[in-house]
């Protein structure tokens, strides 16, 4: 096969560690591929394929400013350089995100031209995104959102996609992609330098809980810290990197200067601190992760490669694919109570409703009158004790210092050090598991099956769309509502 992939960038990690798996597939497959970017690669170490660069394609704030039609002749001008010729089928990643506001247009010309597509979202900008969907409905759908839909979610046999999780599988489907155009394309897992797994896991006789992350906000620092705010004297908690995004950083400064006022056995940033990434992984007792909010999961996933179990936050509508596999995830959390009353319960709802609000302008969604009810209801239990999670750093910070002043708050709380399934024999199992389904052979069997099913369909005009407005309704649903992530 002849297969053109196509991204606005190549920067390091995210969707370009995705793009490199799947070169290295094709590749031992025999294929022939073209990446063609927004920008030249930023990773010295070299695609397993041809890279082509489309400046139009690039970031928005930064592209050259052409045209849909325009950009749709400059992709196949660079993928016929590169492979000879048309592709068999374009690859195209994060498509209706608003990233850039030609491509849509431009996959339209192509697939009118009954050029076959695989469109794979790895985040929607229905999901948290707000300022990117009114940058489309503004430019790309007229003020329009079934015009919007029309141009980002285009339905025709040639045109299928692929998602990332069953969550997104099953979203896509309620808004109308037929289940023959849908498919569940995990990534694939791989780990360059695996650490030694005979490390006993401390450093300086101290366990570390090892957050393999860059901090931002999402990510859920401040629920670290309150396991570091629980810890007993031999144990330090840890992240690898802070984040880049300048607009993440001053909350960041603020959780790094609370741990130090708080004393916390806290260590950031180590991952800068190393060159030998491999030994800091087999340093830990443990790898955690906190996040609320996955397109894939891989901390789910890795640490079990490397023999050290996982704690920490469960996310169901992410990891049900990896259960579903038999991997047992039985030691996570799917929630942290803590007692109401430790927060401003008060303000707590009024900034609740006032995401709320917020949302729904942004979307242009109508309000029910029992949403604020409804996100209330999901995150407080019926023994008036709310998920650690659902709160923002304001209300977080209240409940590390609630902590670090009485030294009986943890009797409030169902643990105090983070559960942890750890038999060798469930190391050994998910580790196999994980290899069998995860591992780079099986996702070139997944992607090839995926072109295959793609190339054998017939062709046609594009007669009909996906309904947008229904991931909106799905992805906004006041029960999902996360204050890190709005």
């Amino acid at each position: 096969m002849r297969i053109a992939i196509v991204h606005f960038h190549l920067q390091t990690g995210g969707v370009t560690r995705v793009i490199e798996h799947a070169c290295d597939a094709l590749r031992i497959g025999g294929h022939q591929v073209v990446v063609i970017s927004g920008e030249p690669p930023q990773s010295p170490r070299p695609l397993a394929a041809q890279v082509e660069v489309v400046p139009a394609l690039a970031y928005e704030e930064r592209r050259e400013r052409i045209g849909p039609v325009a950009l749709r002749n400059a992709l196949e001008q660079a993928a016929a350089r590169a492979l000879g010729g048309l592709p068999d089928l374009w690859h195209v990643h994060n498509h209706c995100l608003g990233k850039n506001l030609a491509l849509p247009g431009a996959l339209c010309a192509l697939a009118e031209q009954r050029q076959r597509l695989l469109l794979q979202p790895h985040d929607f900008a229905e999901d948290g995104r707000p300022a990117l969907y009114r940058r489309m409905l503004e430019t790309v759908g007229d003020q329009d959102s079934a015009v919007l839909s029309a141009q980002i979610y285009p339905l025709a046999p040639q045109i299928h996609y692929a998602t990332l999780n069953a969550r997104d599988h099953q979203f896509l489907a309620s808004a109308g992609v037929p289940a023959r155009q849908l498919h569940r394309l995990p990534n694939a897992v791989t780990l360059a330098d695996p650490p030694s797994l005979h490390a006993d896991g401390t450093t300086s006789g101290q366990r570390r809980w090892l957050y393999p992350t860059r901090a931002i906000r999402r990510k859920n620092l401040g629920e670290l810290l309150l396991w570091a705010a629980l810890a007993s004297p031999d144990e330090r908690f840890a992240t690898t990197q802070a984040p880049q995004n300048p607009l993440e950083r001053p909350i960041y400064r603020r959780w790094l200067a609370l741990a130090n006022e708080l004393a916390l056995p806290f260590d950031p940033e180590l991952g800068a601190r190393t060159a030998d990434f491999g030994a800091l992984l087999a340093s830990s007792h443990a790898l955690m992760t906190t996040s609320v909010g996955e397109g894939f999961g891989l901390a789910f996933l890795e640490p079990w490669l490397i023999g050290r179990p996982l704690a920490g936050r469960d996310l169901p509508e992410i990891t049900c694919d990896f259960t579903a596999d038999g991997i047992d995830l039985s030691g996570l959390y799917r929630r942290l109570p803590v007692p109401l009353e430790w927060v401003d319960a008060h303000a707590l709802r009024q900034r609740l409703e006032q995401a709320l609000a917020a949302a729904a302008s942004a979307y242009g969604r109508g309000r029910e009158v029992d949403d604020l009810e409804r996100a209330w209801g999901a995150a407080v239990d019926t023994a008036g004790r709310i998920d650690f999670g659902r709160l923002d750093e304001e209300a977080q910070e209240q409940v590390l210092r609630q902590i670090r002043a009485d030294p009986c708050a943890g009797a409030a709380l169902q643990d105090t050090t983070p559960p942890l399934a750890d038999t060798g024999a469930l190391l050994a199992r998910n580790r196999a598991l994980v290899e069998r389904h995860y591992l780079l052979d099986g996702y070139r069997r997944r992607l090839e099956a995926i072109y295959q099913t793609l190339l054998a369909e017939t062709t046609a005009k594009i007669a009909d769309r996906a309904d947008g407005d229904a991931l909106i309704t799905r992805f906004q649903a006041p029960e999902r509502l996360c204050l890190l992530r709005t």
